[in-house]
């Protein structure tokens, strides 16, 4: 009867483990992990009079990987110039154009974290 209890609760594990291994390779896990991408490195150069700067909060950030996530997508914002400090889990973003708190926002949460304060 223990065998039985002890085999359930391995194969419970075993099954916990394959889903949360198929979601991280999916890059469906709160952290993107291990991807040696360049992408979001580089700061993105803009074009015209800097209108002005904000610094965005960030939740969920932890590892360098899931920094670059971050720098990307807030860099995809038409306008917009970010780079993201990992260790503040901060992100000091510039801007060409008005841009409202919200579409900085929802750039954070699309790509999976969290977006607090704006200042």
């Amino acid at each position: 009867m223990v065998d039985v209890i002890i085999l359930l609760f391995v194969l419970v594990l075993i099954i916990f483990a394959v889903k949360g291994s198929i979601r991280h390779f999916k890059g469906e896990s709160p952290c993107c992990g291990g991807s040696s991408s360049s992408e979001g490195k580089k700061e993105k150069k803009l074009e015209g009079i800097i209108l002005g700067e904000k610094d965005v909060d960030i939740g969920g950030m932890t590892c360098s990987n899931c920094a670059l996530r971050v720098q990307s997508a807030l860099n995809r914002i038409d306008g917009v110039s970010a780079t993201v400090d990992l260790k503040e889990h901060m992100a000091h973003v510039r801007f060409t154009r008005l841009i409202s708190d919200d579409e900085i926002k929802n750039a954070i949460t699309s790509a999976g974290y969290e977006a607090g304060d704006i200042s």
